[in-house]
């Protein structure tokens, strides 16, 4: 059974205190607050995990370290000022991933494909250029459409390359990323019915990930490449 927990507004004060005061001295001097919300955190992290996993298959629960890598980074300050958590999805044959970021005034959900690479991307794009009818139906589904809104993510200025500027769905292939962010208040992320909402938002999406899954994993024959 999952650990039935809310986010608190003590964490939330917490991590605003640390972003006006990202320093080291008044990190350690305000430890026991930060070690509170990071436990707070994790179990919250680890519900989701338990949700998730009763209606999908879940690789792990990576929670990310709140202690930034400043040595290639012209921001040197020392900390993140929000807990956040991945969820890869288990297996060649399930693609996609979940993630969580939760930061005073800035809480989101993230889904879908942030980074495809090179060959992922060609084949979603082929896909696309074929037939985006399943792809439309797939971002169109109305519970999807109510957790997530429209699909987001960086596209390029002009058509790709060896794609005609004037196919009907340009738009799409345009795409560099296709993902989708839910934001939410400080409001909702402190309320009892946050974890739900959660849960809700990532099994929202599983239409769009059932239908990429089948993209990514076979041919423009609909033949295995597993």
């Amino acid at each position: 059974m999952a650990v039935k927990t809310t986010i608190s507004n003590k964490t939330l004060d917490f991590l605003g205190n640390l972003r006006n005061n990202n320093d080291r001295e008044w990190f350690e001097g305000n430890r026991p607050a930060y070690e509170e919300g990071l436990r707070q955190a994790k179990d919250f992290f680890e519900s989701v995990r338990e949700n998730l996993e009763v209606h999908d298959a879940i690789e792990k629960l990576k929670m990310f370290r709140i202690y930034r890598d400043v040595r290639f980074s012209k921001d040197k300050t020392p900390y993140k000022s929000h807990f956040a958590a991945s969820f890869p999805r288990l297996g060649a044959h399930l693609r996609g991933g979940y993630y969580i970021q939760i930061q005073p005034g800035g809480s989101f959900l993230a889904t879908g494909f942030w980074n495809p690479g090179k060959e992922d991307l060609f084949r979603i794009r082929k896909e696309l250029e074929m037939d985006a009818g399943e792809f439309r139906e797939a971002i169109g589904n109305k519970d999807l459409r109510t957790q997530w809104g429209e699909l987001k993510g960086e596209t390029l200025k002009t058509a790709p390359k060896d794609f005609a500027r004037e196919h009907p769905d340009i738009q799409l292939i345009r795409h560099k990323q296709f993902v989708f962010v839910r934001e939410f208040s400080d409001k909702e992320v402190t309320s009892a019915s946050f974890l739900g909402e959660v849960d809700r938002s990532f099994r929202a999406i599983r239409p769009f990930f059932d239908l990429m899954s089948l993209i990514l994993t076979t041919d423009l024959n609909g033949e295995s490449k597993l």
